[in-house]
């Protein structure tokens, strides 16, 4: 016997839906509280500023900050992304309060925020340290190159500029030499030894222009030819003005770097770990430098020098800036292990675990120092002089000086030996010309090599080279694996910057209700308990009930 199905009632041309409560359905220890509670504790008053008193009332600013980074934490980058999330997402209907900002007013946002984002990541850096996430005083540093939006083939290249630049001043000068007028020829003999400008060749035109407007009218034809030559011979000199300006413009914008982009200036060529045609190609990009602690990223900046020796003070620097003190011990591998970054961090008290060039083979077990190196030779430091393996004296007879790109001297002693002829080791010790061999010591480098050995050996030295592996690295991993956060989508140092400072920031939100989720499933109080304290109180009471309840699932 068959029986009628009875369902429920479905219509969708219903003209109107109400959407009661959508935090209803939103779970209690869903991130997205966490987000919107911290969004709430937030000082945005320099965001004020940014806002005309006048026009039509924009979105909150707090909104706005909700949805971006909770869409962030999400692996969605794109503002069409985002706002097809907020028409359809119960979390992002929640967030914004059922407003529907475009994705153009979402763009807008981003870049008028562009310089007062910074602010926020550090306040919320801030607020992990209070509540015992992080302490900033152990610093894990290291970097890695993240590809830029522009086009792999708009290179400009430093050595090409400069040698077409050369051969344009050889042909403006030529140019000069086979115009007839007096004034042509002057400049082109004073200019023998003296480049020529864009500005002189501006006045040389100008010049060269009234001349030929003062002369009469050509009557035969031959004079009518001579006419039409110096027409052309002005054009051409207004054509090598303007490529002459063209190149001196792209070597002001490549500034100290060797490389940059057409599409974007400040993004610098370099060798990605990403090659998929395996041919070593340079690709447009950023050095990404960050600090690490327990995983959480404390600090970030983007050079655009493809090593990382030259990044560690200035990391320093902006760390200072930020924070207002300096970390107290400092971890990073051997790409930062350079005299003057030693001298740094020496200087400032810092406990520098920073590794040097050699240190992975002089900790193998099957390592075997080379005799015949000189930094294996014995040195008398009373008298100041070497001993080579046939154990003769090497006595110092000058001091060489060097000079790094960023403008540091350094100085090494010179030492010769008094005589090598004959001596049945001489093949072994070195292949150079001449009968004395000559070594360069830098003994202030060796000194701090000594001092960074005693500290990466010893047992805390042991504990952040274990730990070094697990924090930058893993923090590279999360960012480029899991959110898929592989190349940048903006153009400009500015704007990409702002970019990550919302994913830096997003980022450490998501770490931080991985861990609470972490430790509230494992039991036992939690730094979220101090977290919910310090939010709730800047919270309306009712929203404090998502709070209330978490506290007590954690206490």
């Amino acid at each position: 016997m068959s029986t009628k199905l009875h369902t429920k009632s479905y219509s969708n041309n219903d003209r109107l839906f109400f959407l009661l409560n959508p935090s209803e359905d939103i779970a209690e220890n869903d991130p997205v509280r966490i987000v919107d509670a911290v969004v709430e504790s937030l000082d945005l008053r320099e965001f004020k500023k940014l806002y005309r008193e006048r026009g039509r009332c924009p979105y909150h600013p707090k909104m706005m900050l909700k949805i971006i980074l909770y869409a962030y934490m999400n692996n969605i980058y794109s503002c069409r992304k985002i706002e097809r999330q907020v028409q359809r997402d119960i979390h992002y209907i929640w967030l914004a309060a059922q407003e529907r900002p475009d994705f153009v007013t979402i763009n807008r946002f981003r870049n008028r925020v562009k310089k007062e984002i910074n602010n926020i990541f550090t306040q919320v850096v801030l607020l992990l340290a209070e509540r015992g996430f992080i302490t900033l005083d152990v610093e894990y540093i290291d970097g890695t190159k993240i590809e830029s939006k522009a086009n792999k083939y708009t290179f400009v290249w430093r050595k090409t500029v400069e040698k077409n630049r050369a051969k344009l001043q050889e042909k403006i000068r030529m140019l000069l030499w086979q115009i007839d007028e007096v004034i042509a020829q002057d400049k082109a003999a004073e200019s023998e030894s003296v480049e020529f400008t864009p500005v002189t060749l501006d006045t040389l035109i100008d010049e060269l222009k009234d001349a030929l407007s003062t002369e009469p009218e050509p009557i035969d034809k031959e004079q009518k030819k001579q006419h039409r030559e110096k027409k052309k011979q002005i054009k051409e000199l207004e054509k090598h003005r303007d490529k002459l300006s063209e190149y001196d413009g792209r070597l002001e914008q490549i500034g100290e770097r060797n490389s940059m982009s057409k599409t974007d200036p400040d993004a610098t060529f370099m060798r990605m770990k990403e090659d998929a045609m395996n041919n070593g190609q340079t690709k447009p990009g950023y050095n990404l430098q960050i600090s690490a602690e327990n995983q959480f990223i404390t600090d970030f900046v983007l050079f655009p020098n493809p090593t990382d020796t030259l990044t560690l003070i200035p990391f320093f620097n902006s760390f200072l800036d930020r924070y207002g003190h300096l970390p107290s011990v400092a971890v990073a591998d051997a790409g930062y292990g350079s005299e003057e970054n030693y001298r740094f961090m020496d200087e400032t008290g810092m406990d520098a675990y920073v590794k040097y060039n050699r240190f992975h083979l002089e900790q193998r077990p099957r390592y075997k120092p080379n005799p015949f190196h000189h930094d294996n030779f014995h040195y008398n430091a009373d008298e100041d002089y070497y001993v080579c393996p046939m154990g003769q004296h090497m006595r110092r007879i000058g001091t060489a000086h060097s000079k790094t790109a960023s403008g540091y001297r350094s100085e090494n002693a010179r030492y010769r030996a008094q005589n090598c002829k004959g001596c049945p080791l001489r093949c072994l010790c070195y292949k150079a010309k001449g009968d004395r061999r000559t070594i360069e010591v830098n003994h202030r480098l060796k000194e701090y090599k000594r001092k960074a050995r005693e500290l990466l050996t010893s047992e805390e030295g042991l504990k952040h080279r274990g730990r070094r592996c697990i924090e930058p690295e893993a923090v590279f991993g999360q960012i480029k694996f899991n959110m898929s956060y592989r190349r940048f989508r903006h153009f400009g140092k500015d704007k990409v910057t702002m970019d990550f400072a919302f994913f830096a920031i997003a980022f450490n939100i998501k770490k931080m209700c991985s861990k609470i989720a972490k430790q509230t499933k494992n039991g036992g109080n939690t730094p979220l308990f101090g977290l919910c304290m310090l939010i709730s109180r800047t919270l309306p009471p009712e929203n404090r009930l998502f709070w209330n309840n978490l506290q007590k699932s954690v206490a």
